[in-house]
């Protein structure tokens, strides 16, 4: 192997990849060069430049450590030893995220929190360790951008078990080179842009049909993937405004997209599980991914949270409410959010639980992140919408008005800001702030903190499930015990406590 095939793609690199003959679906027409294309060609631009700050001489410390192949990756893509390899990738997962704001959840380390397992882990992948072990060190050789889909669609969830439906992802053929899989797995979260799809079953309802089982990995070009794209964001801020009117919906969309597969070939040393009910209806816990998920997915939204404390201290420094008491108080409240959630990520990054040769987060502070990050995000914005509010609405339609001579004179008198703050600046402030809360860009964002990392249930199950599995649910219940083990009906039984005989009224009442 050569040295540029063991480090990671520079942006240019990057983004020419992604001509590779994919089949991606987006208003009626096949996308023909997806990294030119104005639904995505600005997102595909941010994801080149995390890529091309893993070669700069300065971030190269935080972000990157040495791979298996003489080259380096990304600190997130290998397996930690021990706690301090694990808040380095902590760290290392933030300083990427700065690229974005906070804005990108699917950024490429999103599925190293799969990737760097599969080392440590390849034995849970029964009958294909070495398929797990290979792809451990071929994901670090370029720190692929691997996408995942390990949903069914949202159909037929009626049916007695998970694999009734002619929609969901099962093997149409076994042949000696591999598998055919047909189907249909959501939500592929910016997967027009990524190199791989990661295909795998996560759902309350069990497989109980082998053929519905398979665990793999697919190329994004590979004949017979189709990507069928929801609205662009990025498209529709590029036809209707520009970046100074949409400024993270023109760069920062993360497509969704339902992923077809249309009688797919998967060679078998891309497969993890096939035939195999109990391994497949086990990968939620048994892969290791959702605690090291956790963690990332914390560590992306507390850098958003710095984002929006500084953007929405900005706007109401700009309305004059700055001094207002209730507002001060509404602020602080984000800021308390803000500070959980850098909490939680070091609670997460410092706690590096053994397993499996390497470390990963306690599942109670991961679960715990589950939760309040589905609380967050709703609360944060409905906060912004209280302090901030009709300066939210009080915009002018476009850039295109400040370019406009027989109004100009009026939008710099009536949109300024407090302190002499110009009318443009004024503008540019809230227009960001709302397409951060209150457009479809903003309003999908707000839908994906709340589901991406599981059901509203499921996320509060799990937390219970590791209470009772740690054996910390009846340590719980003892603890209380202990507490009522000092009284009986007759008083204090604790030999140091006093019983009140000489003064209840009530018992020298009845005597």
């Amino acid at each position: 192997m050569s040295q540029s095939e063991a480090v990671p793609f520079t942006g240019r690199e990057y983004l020419d990849s992604l001509d590779d003959g994919r089949e991606v679906w987006i208003y009626g027409e096949r996308v023909a060069k997806v990294a030119e294309h104005p639904a995505f060609r600005n997102a595909a631009r941010m994801v080149a430049r995390m890529y091309d700050a893993l070669h700069d001489p300065a971030r190269q410390p935080v972000l990157t450590t040495a791979n298996d192949d003489g080259g380096f990756t990304h600190r997130f893509y290998r397996a930690p030893r021990d706690g301090a390899e694990q808040l380095a990738q902590r760290d290392a997962i933030a300083d990427w995220q700065k690229c974005a704001w906070g804005w990108m959840g699917r950024s490429p380390d999103y599925k190293g929190s799969f990737l760097g397992t599969l080392g440590a882990n390849a034995g849970f992948y029964k009958g294909y360790e070495e398929n797990a072990r290979r792809w451990y060190r071929k994901a670090q050789q370029r720190t692929w951008y691997v996408n995942h889909a390990i949903m069914h669609p949202p159909v037929d969830r009626d049916l007695p078990t998970a694999d009734g439906s002619d929609v969901y992802v099962k093997v149409v053929k076994e042949t000696d080179a591999g598998l055919y899989v047909s189907g249909a797995k959501v939500v592929a979260t910016n997967s027009a842009l990524t190199h791989f799809t990661f295909v795998a079953h996560i759902a309350q309802v069990p497989i109980a049909d082998p053929k519905f089982a398979p665990v793999f990995i697919v190329p994004t070009g590979a004949p017979g993937v189709k990507l069928l794209c929801r609205v662009s964001n990025e498209f529709r801020a590029a036809a209707t405004g520009s970046p100074f009117d949409y400024p993270l919906s023109s760069r920062l969309d993360e497509n969704d997209a339902i992923l077809v597969l249309d009688n797919v070939f998967v060679p078998w040393e891309d497969v993890f599980m096939h035939g195999d009910l109990e391994q497949a209806n086990k990968f939620n816990v048994g892969s290791g991914f959702l605690e090291r998920a956790s963690l990332h997915g914390c560590t992306r939204f507390a850098v958003k949270m710095d984002f929006i404390c500084g953007l929405l201290t900005r706007a109401l420094e700009i309305t004059g409410a700055k001094g207002f008491h209730g507002v001060q108080a509404q602020l602080g409240e984000v800021i308390a959010w803000r500070n959980a959630f850098w909490a939680l990520s070091d609670a997460m990054a410092k706690s590096a639980v053994p397993w499996n040769d390497m470390v990963r987060p306690d599942a109670h502070f991961a679960g715990a992140y589950r939760v309040l990050n589905q609380e967050a995000m709703p609360k944060v914005k409905n906060i912004i919408e209280q302090v901030v509010a009709s300066g939210l609405i009080y915009l002018n339609s476009h850039t295109a008005d400040f370019k406009t001579p027989e109004i100009r004179a009026y939008l710099d008198k009536y949109l300024r800001g407090s302190g002499g703050t110009p009318a443009t600046e004024r503008v540019r402030v809230m227009k960001m702030l709302w397409d951060a809360i209150g457009t479809e860009f903003g309003a999908r964002h707000e839908l994906y903190e709340i589901n991406y990392i599981g059901s509203n249930d499921i996320t509060r199950l799990t937390n219970l499930w590791a209470a009772q599995g740690s054996g910390n649910l009846d340590r719980f219940k003892a603890f209380a015990q202990s507490a009522m083990d000092e009284y009986d009906l007759d008083g204090w039984t604790a030999p140091d406590l006093v019983n009140p005989d000489d003064i209840n009224l009530i018992a020298r009442g009845r005597r």
